[in-house]
């Protein structure tokens, strides 16, 4: 089983940021079991493809508009996808749902999608998260975990650095 937890987001623009934020926590605070990659996906939309190849379980984390209040979580799977990046917040998201579009295509579409998201609460240029999506990570960190944890990967936090 391969799995790829992906962060996306521009971390130039406050809480668009907010899934490459979270890629790097979870490379920074956990070592995962073989067959797991985290990816901080960044902008770069269908650069990204030939990184689905061979993939059978995808799992984004982004900041998604979803008309609700900043720092909302949202958990969405299969056919929700497409739909929550539909909305686009940001010029990256335009790039994930073609890349979700094109791996379906050539037949590279993970069998399992799940969105981790949060609502932003700005867009605007600014290297900090807004308070209402900070306070969302810990919940959303505690959901992916669990959904990784639900499909089999053993999590381990690294050793101490001296």
């Amino acid at each position: 089983m391969s799995i790829l937890v992906l962060g996306l987001g521009n971390a130039l623009m406050s809480d668009d940021g907010f899934g490459s934020r979270m890629a790097e926590m979870l490379q920074t605070r956990f070592r995962f079991s073989s067959g797991v990659a985290v990816l901080d996906g960044g902008t770069l939309g269908l650069d990204l493809l030939p990184r689905l190849e061979g993939i059978d379980r995808l799992l984004i984390i982004d900041a998604l508009e979803m008309d609700a209040e900043p720092g909302a979580v949202f958990r969405l799977e299969g056919e929700e996808v497409p739909r929550a990046f539909a909305s686009k917040l940001s010029v990256h998201q335009m790039g994930v749902q073609d890349l979700l579009a094109v791996a379906e295509l050539q037949g590279h579409l993970p069998s399992e999608l799940v969105v981790w998201g949060v609502q932003p609460g700005t867009v605007e240029m600014g290297l900090d998260l807004t308070p209402a999506v900070t306070a969302a990570t810990d919940k959303v960190l505690a959901g992916v975990l669990e959904e990784l944890r639900a499909w089999g990967v053993d999590l381990r936090h690294p050793p101490e650095q001296f």
